[in-house]
């Protein structure tokens, strides 16, 4: 079976880290290993999850960087990279296993947090579009073999869309192993922005992103 090293990148993820890392707890008694990758948090985030960690490195700001720097860390055969307000199912590690022994990467289905109805059909369109596409979001915890990942050069040192980049440079070795088990992310981006207003805004910047946009131009949009 395949070790699995987990890295979340983190800035200033406070209210969410100890809610995500707590469940973890039980896979790192097994000997699966957390690595936090932060961005320059300043309001307690690496004192939190430094004790729920068996890693905690400034990687500098930038989610790509982040991810990238945990990943030069990690000691594990495959690499999961987990959003700092997603929640994995009791079961990831073994869906992780099993689906790796068929396809080299993959990610899984979301749920998010909120009441809303309208989340519901959000989180329903990522998945088909994500299991459709081969493209697969940050959201859906994408996994990889650390052999692939070191093969294409890891993320793209990118503000935005390095989500996007790397699952296309991945489709060329193969589409996603798409797991249908829920992951839960937290709709905060949604509701905090409005739901519609940012649900146009995405397709917005995926659109200009396919047609040539540069990722730097994209985040000051997105900010």
């Amino acid at each position: 079976m395949y070790s699995v090293s987990i890295i979340v990148p983190t800035f200033n993820e406070a209210d969410n880290i100890v809610a995500t890392l707590r469940p973890l707890q039980t896979l790192r008694q097994q000997g699966y290993e957390i690595i936090i990758a932060d961005g320059g948090s300043n309001d307690g985030t690496i004192e939190l999850a430094r004790p729920l960690a068996d890693r905690v490195i400034n990687a500098g700001k930038g989610r790509a960087r982040q991810m990238n720097s945990g990943a030069q860390q990690a000691h594990g055969d495959a690499l999961l990279f987990l959003h700092a307000d997603t929640l994995l199912p009791d079961n990831a590690i073994e869906l992780i296993q099993a689906n790796l022994q068929t396809k080299p990467w993959g990610r899984f289905d979301v749920q998010l947090s909120g009441k809303q109805p309208l989340l519901k059909i959000i989180a329903l369109m990522m998945n088909w579009r994500s299991r459709l596409s081969g493209i697969a979001s940050g959201d859906q915890a994408i996994f990889i073999k650390r052999t692939l990942f070191e093969s294409i050069g890891g993320y793209a040192d990118i503000p935005l869309m390095e989500d996007i980049d790397i699952s296309k440079r991945l489709k060329q070795h193969s589409h996603p192993a798409c797991i249908k088990t829920k992951l839960t992310t937290s709709s905060r981006r949604w509701e905090q922005n409005g739901i519609v207003k940012t649900i146009f805004l995405m397709w917005r910047l995926r659109l200009a992103y396919f047609f040539g946009a540069r990722p730097e131009q994209l985040a000051r949009r997105y900010r």
